[in-house]
Formats: structure tokens, sequence, C-alpha cells
């Protein structure tokens, strides 16, 4: 029987790379039935699209969120790996809206929906860096799965590479947390009581407070190393990790968030 989920935020799929999850996501997607869908950016990754790459567990994955679109709101946020789509942008379709941010105003309180990739310098100053990187990124995820296919067939749980990187550099630990402290800044800044960001492919819910005010802070993480996502269900907001989650795991997560019908939606 499918979960009901009230607000589904899923972002960094990565569609047409070898590290997306395409499979797990799929069968997550048919575990549930949420009545709204936020898209948070690199959904498509259009930076390293190959016509000779894209599988058909990628297919069924947008064939998935497109019946979506045909039953409830389904909202793209485009991001730096699908930023081409952001000369379109925003364009409704029926029930699917490509837009680059979303504000929406739920039993009174404001959220805040962007990817993030605003506050990234190299995406601003050397774009042709962080699209080096990205490259690099894909290549380390693809020797990742041949050293998991190995464990697994050994008996022994698998690893993450890039996560192991990123809990043992400084650097990496310290723009992470510059990263939300900043979005948590502008969100102050800005009067709004939630926001809700992808990018830096780090599963996050926590409250942020500087000298200004306070902030709910919310990442849905990603579809390549934590297979996350954050669902709003019965007026709670929870973590979803695919494969570790079991029901008692997302209600133990759940922070309390009082939910009615989006009263406002800005686009």
């Amino acid at each position: 029987m499918k979960r009901n989920v009230d607000i589904l935020v899923l972002s960094d799929l990565h569609l047409g790379t070898y590290g997306c999850r395409a499979k797990e996501l799929v069968e997550y997607l048919r575990s549930i039935k949420p009545a709204m869908v936020i898209l948070n950016g690199d959904i498509i990754d259009i930076w390293q699209f190959k016509k000779s790459y894209f599988p058909s567990s990628h297919m069924k994955v947008l064939k998935r969120l497109l019946k979506l679109a045909s039953k409830v709101p389904v909202y793209y946020i485009t991001g730096n790996h699908d930023e081409a789509l952001r000369r379109y942008s925003p364009a409704d379709l029926g029930k699917l809206h490509l837009c680059d941010r979303l504000e929406l105003t739920v039993d009174g309180e404001r959220y805040w929906f962007f990817h993030g990739d605003i506050f990234d310098a190299s995406m601003k100053h050397a774009k042709w860096l962080a699209k080096l990187g990205g490259a690099g990124y894909d290549l380390l995820i693809r020797i990742n799965a041949l050293v998991n296919w190995f464990l697994v067939r050994t008996g022994r749980p698998r690893m993450s590479f890039s996560k192991r990187v990123k809990q043992s550099v400084k650097r990496a630990v310290a723009y992470i947390g510059d990263f939300e402290e900043t979005a948590a800044t502008f969100a102050i800044h800005d009067g709004f009581d939630h926001v809700v960001c992808g990018h830096i492919h780090q599963p996050q819910i926590r409250h942020i407070t500087t000298d200004k005010g306070s902030v709910h802070y919310m990442n849905s993480g990603d579809w390549i190393e934590h297979m996350s996502a954050l669902e709003l269900v019965d007026g709670k907001w929870s973590l979803y990790i695919h494969g570790e989650s079991t029901p008692s795991q997302v209600l133990a997560r759940r922070e309390k968030v009082y939910i009615t019908e989006p009263s406002q939606a800005v686009v």
C-alpha cells in the first residue's frame, strides 16, 4: 500500500549520469502517493548529457514524474546542471510548472525553495571549473560503483568515496557549513520561516539562528550518494533515506510543522 505524502521534495537526481540511482528512485516513487512534488534542481544532468547513455531506468523516472504531473502539482526548479532550462522559465504546462525559485505560504508560514547554486562562487566566476569538477565527480562515482560491486560480492558493506572525502577534508566540511549559514542568512533577511535547498548533496533538517533571527533550514540531499528526500506527512517534516528509513525511523526524524493547503504560490 502506498504511503500518503503531503509534499515531496527531491533534488540532484542527475538523470543521464552513471552515478544516478534511478532503479532505487523508481522503487521509492512507486511506494508513495504525494499531493505535491517539488523538484529542486539538477534533475536532468544536461552538463554531462550523452545521447549514448540514458538507460531505461532513467526514462522510467521521467515517466513516473510526468505521471505525477498529470494528477498533482509538480514544480521543477532549475539547478546549475539543468540551467539550460532557465531560458524557458517561468513556464506552465498543466500541473507541471518550470521555475527558478518557488515561494509557498503554508498555514501562514513562508517557504523559500531554490536549488542553491547562486551561492557557489565557481558558478559565478569559473563555470568551466565547476563543469570540470562535475565530470571528475561523475568519474569518482563510476569507480566507486565498481568497488561497491566487489564489496557486495564479497559480503562486505558498501562505501562512499565522496562522502568520506567530504567528511575528512576540512575545507569541504567548512563549505557545507558556510552554504547552510548563507542560505539561512538570506532567508531570515527576506522574512522566510523555512528555506529548502539542494545542490550540496547533503541531506539536512535543522534550525539555524543568527543575530537577526532564526529559520528552519532543509536540504533534500541527492540520489547519487544518499538516496534521500524530504517528506511532509501529517504536519511533520522528515528526511527519507532509501534503504535505511523504516516507518519508525522516518517518524523519529520528523519535526513538527503544521500544514494546510498552500494559500499562495509565487513563481
